[in-house]
Parts: C-alpha cells; sequence; structure tokens
C-alpha cells in the first residue's frame, strides 16, 4: 500500500473521542504487526479504549520512541467541503478529520517501517488514544509501563511543519460550581441566582487573567510566554421561570514548565471562591525537553528551520517525560487546520514525512 492509502483506511475509522477505538486499533495493530512488531495491547478506562505499544528489536537498547494518538476530535457542527472521515485529494492536498492531527504521522509512520530491516537497538510505537481529551490514555499507559526500561529519544509526530519544538505548555482543567436557591420568577428575591453568581465568577476570571498575562516565562520560545486561561463552558438554569439555583462553570488555564499546578488552583480558588466551589478535575503536564538532546541532534537535517522552538498545545510528551524519555515534538501538517473543518495535509509534506521516519529510525538505532 501506499502512505496516502494508508492515510485514507485511517481516516475511514472515525476514531472520535466519545467512541470506541478497537476497530483503528486492531487496524494499526495488524500493520505494526506484519512489520515485525510485536503488539502489545493495554486497555484503557472507558468503552473500546486501549492503548498500543509496538516493539522491535533488542529491549532495553536505547533505540527511539516514535508515538502518535489514534483519536481525533468531533466534526458535528462544522462546515465541511466533503466527507471528513473519507480522505478527499484536492490541489496536492489531503483532506480528512485527523490527516493533520494526526493520522498522517501514523501512516507515514507504518509505511517507513514496512521494510525496516531488523534493528541493532529497539524501536517502540506508542499508540494512544484520548489524547484529545487530554492526554488520559498516556496518562493511564505510563502507570502501566512504570519501571519498564524504554529508549530515551522520543518523538511525538504532532504537526508541526517539520519544525523541532522542545516544550510545550501543560492543560488544566477545573470546575466552579455555584449553588444558589430555586425560586418563582415572579419573587426572585426569595431565591438566590446562582447565574448571577456565575457571572461573578467569569469576571473575576477574565482579572486573573490579565494578572497572569504579566507574569513572561520563556519569552524566547513561547507566543504566549504567560499562563493562559479559557473560561470555556458555561451551564445552568432549569427554565425560564424558575430562579436558577445551579450554574456551573468550566475553565482551562496552561501552566507553564516549572509552575505549580496547585499554586494556580489555588490562585483560581482565592478569586472565585466566595461565589462556588472550585475542584480541579484534570492535569495535562507541560513538557521541556533539554536543548541538544540527541534526538534534536539526529533531527536537524530533516528540519524546516533551525533551533528547537516550542508549541502553544500540550502533546502526549509530557506524560512520558516519566518513563525517562526526552521527548521532541516533530511532524508533517499544521496545527493551524486541525480541528478545524476541512483539515488536511499536504500530500508531499505526508511523502517526505515517510522518508523522515525511514532516515530517523535508522540512524537511531544505528548508534
Amino acid at each position: 500500500m501506499s502512505v496516502v492509502d494508508t492515510l485514507a483506511r485511517l481516516v475511514t475509522e472515525p476514531s472520535v473521542s466519545t467512541r470506541p477505538l478497537v476497530e483503528l486499533a486492531a487496524y494499526v495493530a495488524e500493520r505494526c504487526e506484519a512489520a515485525g512488531f510485536r503488539v502489545e495491547r493495554f486497555p484503557a478506562p472507558g468503552e473500546g479504549k486501549l492503548n498500543l505499544v509496538c516493539s522491535r528489536g533488542p529491549a532495553g537498547t536505547d533505540g527511539i520512541v516514535l508515538s502518535g494518538h489514534m483519536d481525533v476530535v468531533p466534526v458535528e457542527g462544522q462546515p465541511w467541503s466533503s466527507d471528513p472521515f473519507r480522505l478527499h485529494e484536492r490541489g496536492g492536498k489531503l483532506y480528512g478529520r485527523g490527516t493533520a492531527d494526526m493520522k498522517g504521522f501514523i501512516a507515514a509512520t507504518i509505511e517507513a517501517l514496512g521494510a525496516l530491516p531488523a534493528p541493532e537497538r529497539e524501536v517502540v510505537l506508542v499508540w494512544t488514544c484520548d489524547e484529545e481529551v487530554g492526554c488520559l490514555g498516556s496518562r493511564d499507559l505510563v502507570q502501566k509501563l512504570a519501571g519498564r526500561p524504554l529508549p530515551r529519544m522520543c518523538l511525538i509526530g504532532e504537526p508541526t511543519s517539520f519544525r523541532i519544538q522542545r516544550m510545550h505548555p501543560g492543560h488544566v482543567a477545573v470546575r466552579v460550581t455555584c449553588v444558589g436557591r430555586a425560586a418563582h420568577s415572579s419573587k426572585p428575591d426569595l431565591g438566590d441566582n446562582a447565574i448571577r453568581k456565575a457571572a461573578r465568577v467569569v469576571e473575576a476570571l477574565d482579572r486573573l487573567a490579565e494578572d497572569w498575562r504579566k507574569d513572561v516565562r520563556f519569552a524566547d520560545l513561547l507566543e504566549r510566554p504567560f499562563v493562559v486561561l479559557n473560561v470555556a463552558t458555561i451551564r445552568g438554569g432549569a427554565a425560564i421561570n424558575i430562579v436558577p439555583d445551579r450554574c456551573v462553570v468550566e475553565l482551562g488555564f496552561r501552566p507553564l514548565p516549572g509552575m505549580g499546578v496547585d499554586a494556580l488552583v489555588a490562585e483560581v480558588r482565592a478569586r472565585v471562591g466566595a461565589w462556588g466551589e472550585v475542584e480541579l478535575t484534570r492535569v495535562t503536564p507541560a513538557l521541556l525537553t533539554p536543548e541538544g538532546t540527541a534526538l534534536e541532534t539526529l533531527l536537524r537535517p530533516y528540519a524546516s528551520s533551525p533551533g528547537a522552538g516550542a508549541v502553544s498545545f500540550a502533546t502526549d510528551g509530557g506524560n512520558l517525560v516519566e518513563l525517562g524519555m526526552e521527548p521532541l515534538v516533530f511532524g508533517p501538517g499544521s496545527i493551524d487546520v486541525a480541528h478545524m473543518a476541512d483539515e488536511h495535509v499536504d500530500a508531499g509534506e505526508l511523502h517526505r514525512a515517510v522518508d523522515v521516519v525511514a532516515g530517523l529510525v535508522a540512524a537511531a538505532t544505528a548508534r
């Protein structure tokens, strides 16, 4: 099969994070087994969720890890020009959900390693689930692989247009629950309006976001070198003639490497605790890999720009660090089209990615 055919097959599986992943994982596992990899399946929380770890070469010989996530974001409500779960080629671009983020990298890796000679050092492929909802799959996998010797070099194939990236912020989810007292809307003074409390929460969070913008770090790497805060959802009220007795505000913020999550959550609680209960619901760690790693050296000949920078989005790399890896983020496609209608990857970049993965793995396993 060609890499385009493989990508087409991957795209046909609607592996949205809210759905089971079994069929896509089975196909990826089948292709990896055909390439000589030993495939281990690690069930993860949720119906039909699992991570794949595919290994080839002598265990514990410090070769290279290639990693990507198999899940994608939803398409509902987006104005797609074609079926998002069928690959379409127009003007040298390949359209479909996940083409950039990040089934293109998975397809390129499968094709590149299909003819891989027996490596002298271990090659490990880590394909995860539920990355799009907080890197939950890799979080679970890290716990199950704890203590297992794995290669330090780790490539996260997210779309960076072949730029080497060594850093990203984390992502923390917080829920604020505002509780009031219901009453008939004709006598609102007898109630306690939870939505009004939530409005004060949102105002306080806006002020906190402005204050966090003043604490600038890593300005040489990040486009937004401060903690970014987003008020994401708000749900409250039952009917127009009832004073609402409950309203929930959900927010996310992105801590920079070295920042204590507990301290930042405490700041949120101090600002909004008068109007609602603050609950930490999810933490995706930040990433900061040192400059000049062995993997960075191997990637330089393939990079589209010099040096190693940073991306603004979180990846599985923040979790994989706990296994002793030194992840770098590098892959085909652009994050600017990810999660959007008409997501696509340039066909030339996809073919180039096959050559990049083949050359990188050959260099990493011949050391």
